[in-house]
């Protein structure tokens, strides 16, 4: 169970590292991720961290219950919990840091797409505003024309 771990792990990463650069991957992901959080993809991916997150807690109490035995066993640590607990710590470790990566995913997801929406929102304040003040410009050149007719 580690091995998938680790690849989920690191493939999070490597979507973080795509999203906060400037690379030609970064349109095609954010595509991507948009088309994921439309329909049924939201409910499958709090499905998924749940289950995740039941799965650690699930560690975290066979962590605990190691830990116990060994403190009412007065101290002496046998070969095969230590491996267990190394073990199934690594295990936690790494589907906290999946479910944390996850959120961060979809926290540069979010905040991307809102600079993008203000970005367009202000260009088109700055395009109104220029094309008022052209107006304003062609109208005092219009009214100079006038007076200097008459």
């Amino acid at each position: 169970m580690i091995q998938p771990l680790y690849a989920l792990v690191f493939g999070e990463v490597a979507v973080i590292l795509v999203l906060l650069f400037r690379t030609p991957l970064r349109k095609p992901l954010l595509m991507l991720l948009d088309r994921l959080k439309q329909g049924r993809g939201p409910v499958v991916a709090s499905t998924a961290g749940g289950t995740l997150f039941v799965i650690m807690m699930s560690l975290i109490y066979n962590i605990t219950t190691i830990q116990t035995r060994t403190v009412e066993g007065g101290g002496a640590v046998n070969p095969t919990d230590q491996v267990l607990l190394a073990n199934q710590l690594l295990e936690a470790s790494l589907l906290g840091f999946a479910l944390f990566l996850a959120l961060m995913i979809d926290r540069i997801h979010y905040y991307i797409k809102e600079v993008r929406m203000l970005r367009k929102h202000m260009e088109a304040i700055k395009r109104s505003e220029h094309k008022s003040e052209e107006a304003k410009t062609k109208g005092k050149a219009k009214a100079e024309d006038d007076d200097d007719s008459s």
